[in-house]
């Protein structure tokens, strides 16, 4: 019978959905189902609710432990299943091809109502259902629930329009009743349309909020980390997140494939648990190469912050470089775009490529991508619109985006940064650092950009590819007047040398030919 030993188990070989609807590996599972008070399951009252099932794994080891812990109260194993089945586990279906799917692995019948389901009901969705739900679109172009865009998503009945039924309906019930529990592993994100490169828009927060909503006493959920520095749409989610004592217990995995193998989700992975019935701090875990590096009970929140620092270790170290109260170094990184040069047609933003080889007097000479290879293009100065003070000095210029990242330690954090002569700019494929006066004022902040000490400040607020601005904010200012390395940092700022070791073990060395 299901409810014992499967060898080999079929939930640990499916192909994910996609990299934004991921199967959850038994283990992992089991270890979010760990964190909860194990009187939950010798009770026959609890309710179990998976807003966003795909295998039915959550369904199924929930059922394992249900079925051993009401032994006493159900002798009758009959009796025991019927109960567990029809009273204590609900669930909803993010397709209907996974509620078949969910259906089988709760039931060993897609069918409920079937001869060969362990718990026969009425109906042939039992307490696994699916409707075909559809965005409900505004004005703007956008789902009102998840901000779909229309574009996009506005498909015929029987296509799949990914409009979850947890999220596209506002009610503070499903079933009719209350759950005890909302555990599951949510959708990610929904592709969009009009941008120079296809954002997306983030979905799990939406499960996140939607499941605090209904008020359970408990809440687990597994879902990217990129709300804990950034994230498109995410600053409201942080804050709430941040600022949420209920959250006692955080797992967090830099590295995805820790939890999820084979599958590459920028940033990480993290899985919580939230208790209604009491605050407190959160007990915090970093895992790292499949184990855990690092355990500490703190606050989300740090005084002062608007992010999760995600690594224990750096908490004192950020306290004394905060202590010197600086500037920060993000004063002097440019926008994304830093000339202006991209536009705007038929309401979506293009990547400016009006350049070619050829130098000419009204022509400047532009940076974009590949251009090491490719050698630098020329454009017309009438398309530069911004920085215009910044063409004729020096600069230096750095990928908003590091194409060498890493999903484990020692992380590269940056691209190799380079030094941007007078008359020369670049597209976005660029920022700008500066602009300055002198060469060797340039030259100077290329060596504090190499050091381990900035990149590891930089990683703290990087948890994607993308290197924005605003990932620069942990950053001091230093006097540009010398060069720098990091026995001059960690000297300036007095680290130890734990402090230091934790340092050199997580950037990877940088070396740049000026």
């Amino acid at each position: 019978m299901f409810i014992r030993q499967n060898n080999p188990d079929i939930l640990t070989c499916l192909a994910n959905l996609s990299s934004d609807e991921v199967f959850t590996p038994p283990k992992i599972v089991n270890d979010m189902l760990d964190m909860l008070p194990k009187n939950l399951f010798t009770s026959p009252d609890t309710k179990f609710l998976d807003p966003a099932s795909k295998s039915g794994v959550f369904l199924r080891e929930i059922a394992r432990r249900l079925i051993d812990g009401l032994a006493d109260v159900f002798p009758n194993l009959e009796e025991r299943v019927n109960h567990v089945m029809k009273s204590q586990i609900y669930s909803i279906a993010i397709t209907e091809l996974t509620s078949f799917v969910s259906r089988r692995s709760l039931y060993c019948s897609m069918n409920p109502d079937s001869k060969y389901s362990v718990c026969r009901f009425d109906d042939s969705q039992g307490n696994v259902k699916f409707e075909n739900c559809q965005h409900t679109f505004i004005d703007n172009g956008r789902c009102i629930f998840c901000g779909a865009s229309e574009k996009g998503y506005n498909r015929a009945d029987d296509l799949e329009s990914h409009a979850y039924e947890f999220i596209h309906t506002i009610r503070k019930e499903f079933f009719g009743m209350k759950f005890d529990v909302i555990i599951s592993n949510p959708p990610y994100q929904l592709a969009t349309a009009g941008s120079v490169k296809s954002q997306a828009t983030p979905v799990y927060n939406k499960f996140v909020e939607q499941a605090k909503n209904l008020n359970p006493r408990y809440i687990s959920m597994i879902i990217p980390s990129r709300w804990m520095n950034g994230g498109f749409g995410l600053g409201e989610f942080r804050r709430a997140m941040l600022n949420d004592k209920h959250i006692r217990i955080l797992h967090d995995f830099m590295n995805a494939a820790d939890c999820f193998p084979n599958v590459s989700i920028s940033g990480g992975v993290c899985y919580f648990l939230w208790d209604r019935d009491n605050e407190g701090k959160c007990k915090i875990f970093s895992h790292r190469t499949n184990q855990i590096v690092s355990e500490e009970e703190r606050y989300l929140s740090e005084e002062g912050l608007n992010t999760f620092i995600r690594f224990n270790e750096a908490l004192s170290i950020l306290t004394k470089i905060q202590a010197f109260n600086e500037k920060s170094f993000s004063d002097i990184v440019s926008p994304r775009d830093p000339f202006g040069l991209n536009y705007y047609e038929d309401g979506r933003e293009r990547m400016f490529k009006i350049f070619d080889k050829v130098n000419a007097p009204d022509k400047i000479k532009i940076y974009s991508f590949n251009w090491q290879e490719d050698s630098p293009d020329y454009a017309e100065r009438k398309y530069i619109t911004t920085n215009l003070d910044a063409i004729a000095k020096y600069k230096v210029y750095i990928s908003k985006a590091n194409g060498a990242a890493s999903n484990k330690a020692p992380y590269a954090v940056l691209s190799k940064p380079f030094l941007g002569e007078p008359d020369t700019i670049c597209n976005m494929t660029y920022l700008i650092i500066g602009p300055f006066d002198d060469r060797e004022t340039a030259e100077n902040v290329i060596s504090y950009i190499t050091t381990k000490f900035f990149r590891f400040l930089v990683l703290l607020l990087k948890n994607t590819p993308g290197a924005y601005k605003q990932v620069y904010e942990f950053v001091p200012m230093q006097d540009f007047s010398r060069k720098w390395t990091d026995e001059d940092l960690y000297a300036k700022y007095n680290l130890g040398s734990d402090e230091i070791a934790f340092i050199e073990s997580m950037i990877k060395p940088m070396q740049v030919q000026l």
